[in-house]
């Protein structure tokens, strides 16, 4: 297992409908956390790299309705 890591900037906070989306991606995906910083507009993602790639993230994120501004990191 090959823990990532990886943070957004979005470009507004997020709804409830889009944390419900968030919370069936982890589920069916085996995301190990995400975590949402309200005042920076910051949504991070802990994830094993061996079972996912960034751009399957941006993708579920293009499918939850959230816009994203820019990658801000990577670890």
């Amino acid at each position: 297992m090959t823990l990532v890591e990886i943070t957004y900037e979005l470009q507004s906070p997020l709804t409830l409908d889009q944390l419900r989306r968030l919370g069936e991606f982890s589920n069916t995906y085996g995301l190990r956390r995400f975590h949402f910083d309200e005042s920076k507009k910051h949504l991070s993602f802990e994830y094993d790299a061996s079972r996912l790639q960034d751009m399957q993230i941006e993708h579920v994120l293009g499918q939850a309705t959230i816009a994203v501004v820019r990658k801000v990191k990577v670890n």
